[in-house]
């Protein structure tokens, strides 16, 4: 079949993704309405702002929230489709649920609380799935880029962490697929990532190039046995993370994105792999740099093997680069692949209209659910019977850090148990020294420790003046301990295996508050496990 060249530039376009963003300016909008228009692209990636996307934090511009950003987000995709003459593939990164881009909207536990459901409670994961879906649907998206197929098996990675369901990798394949399997059910597309596998890696691949030293026999031993299951399981798709594995590259540091020895001969030929293959984002410094030609990093990508060019920042020049470049058969092959995965979306027929409405009610009932199952108990003294008894002589306090006492953790306790309450809510705010000292006619705390950030980088933003106030208590009080955050909190408490009673909660959702608060009260028993080995001091 003969094809004229701007019908095969019209097909070029279908690989690209590039980013856009719900609280772009009137300009940026008409400037995606035109390359929507003139390049006939397949697909968006929805960001918050420019701000905030991918590496785009490093310019210190200021994240503004807006209230309005969901309905922002509606009525632009509702435009961009009107632009468009094949229907587009629209596509957000949503983990855990749409809250991860877009204010007010719900969000869902993190992987790493869903890794510490028991096994035989998978079917949360494929609710927590099938919810975001039905969520994405009602935004008029029909592509989440999640679940992490990636085995946290590194505890100081600055960007994994809490995204993955842990380091057990059969419990990281089955979650993924439950995942997987409930976004398919309400007819989402899903992708694991980041192949081949993100998890043992301590560089944040936003900002430099994470090297994974392990051969090919211990990939397949543990990397990248939840990406075979999922293959075996029909995954959407795979995204390509931006990492070198020197042995599948004869000894090179190829980022796996521009690796046609890691997409073709490993993902295609030895795992025979057949579905959409998508990019990692092209403007994250791994990759965005390599080259000084526009258009030259997407031909390499491209290339490379992979069908989806995401976040490609160069549109025209790419386009241009891969018809001079590439032979007629392989853009046909990726071509096929995003006609095929549009289709299953049910959007070829020009059917992108938006259905459903957020469930948040929904939402609030998994998310107690999930907590009755995922809290954690990794320390017990039977901590209620101490806590009632401290109570009875007047010697129960309780400290909240991070937030204050009117907390919904406390308020379920103080049902039964009412005492003192101290909080630290910052150093600007609260004086420490004198929570210090109010603490000291007490010989039983029950302390909340609510933790600030997700990511691992400066400490997690714990002060070190709160440490060393846990510090203190744990040695000269009966300390019982609750953790609202990421368990890799826990090694920079020092002294904490001296605690009476050690509690992982994981969120800081008034879900999981109350919840913690019922199973404290009514000595409970915990079904939790936690999903990552942690060395406390």
């Amino acid at each position: 079949m003969k094809i004229t060249a701007e019908a095969l530039r019209q097909r070029i376009g279908q690989f690209f993704f590039p980013a856009v963003f719900i609280n772009d300016t009137e300009e940026n909008i008409q400037e995606t309405e035109r390359l929507i228009k003139e390049h006939n692209i397949g697909g968006l990636t929805f960001f918050h702002s420019r701000a905030s996307a991918a590496t785009n934090y490093e310019s210190k511009k200021k994240v503004v929230f807006n209230d309005d950003s969901y309905e922002k987000i509606k009525a632009l995709i509702v435009r961009y489709q009107k632009a468009s003459s094949t229907p587009l593939l629209i596509s957000i990164d949503a983990e855990w649920g749409l809250a991860m881009r877009i204010e007010k909207t719900p969000q869902y536990p993190y992987a790493i609380t869903l890794g510490a459901l028991p096994e035989n409670k998978s079917s949360l994961v494929y609710e927590v799935g099938k919810q975001i879906g039905l969520d994405l649907k009602a935004a008029g998206i029909q592509y989440n880029l999640s679940p992490l197929a990636d085995i946290n098996n590194n505890p100081n990675n600055p960007v994994i962490g809490y995204r993955s369901f842990g380091e057990n990798k059969e419990k990281v394949a089955d979650f993924s697929i439950e995942y997987l399997k409930g976004m398919s059910e309400v007819g989402v597309l899903g992708c694991l990532k980041h192949f081949p596998g993100h998890g043992n890696t301590n560089v944040d691949s936003h900002l430099g190039l994470p090297v994974l030293k392990e051969t090919l026999e211990e990939l397949l031993e543990n990397e990248l046995y939840p990406f075979i299951k999922g293959i075996e399981n029909n995954v959407d798709s795979i995204m390509i993370g931006h990492l070198a594995v020197p042995s599948l590259n004869d000894g090179k540091d190829t980022s796996a994105t521009l690796s046609k020895a890691v997409i073709q001969d490993l993902l295609r030929d030895k795992l025979g792999y057949d579905g959409l293959v998508i990019s990692d984002a092209l403007n994250m410094h791994s990759v965005s740099k390599l080259y000084e030609t526009k258009g030259q990093l997407e031909w390499e990508a491209f290339n490379a093997g992979n069908d989806v060019l995401c976040f490609a920042e160069n549109v025209p020049e790419g386009i241009e680069a891969i018809f001079k470049n590439a032979s007629p058969d392989r853009i046909f092959e990726s071509y096929n692949r995003i006609m095929k995965a549009k289709e299953k979306a049910g959007i070829l027929s020009g059917n992108t209209a938006i259905s459903g409405e957020l469930n948040f009610e929904k939402t609030s009932q998994l998310n107690l659910e999930i907590a009755q199952n995922a809290i954690t108990k990794i320390i017990d003294n039977s901590i209620s019977d101490l806590a009632l008894e401290a109570q009875k002589n007047n010697k129960l306090a309780k400290l909240s850090l991070y937030k204050n006492t009117e907390n919904t953790f406390f308020k379920t306790l103080n049902a039964k148990l009412p005492s003192p309450e101290f909080a630290f809510e910052s150093l600007e705010t609260s004086d420490i020294n004198s929570i210090k000292s109010e603490l000291e006619k007490f010989e039983t705390i029950i302390i909340s420790l609510f933790v600030p950030k997700a990511k691992p980088l400066n400490n997690f933003e714990v002060n070190d003046e709160v440490l060393e106030l846990l510090s203190n208590l744990l040695q000269t009080k009966k300390c019982i301990v609750y953790v609202f955050g990421n368990p890799y909190v826990l090694p920079l408490i020092p002294n904490l295996k001296k605690a009476l009673g050690l509690i992982q909660a994981y969120q800081d959702f008034e879900e999981f508050q109350k919840i913690a608060g019922i199973q404290f009260l009514e000595k409970n028993s915990f079904k939790g496990v936690l999903p990552v080995n942690i060395d406390i001091q």
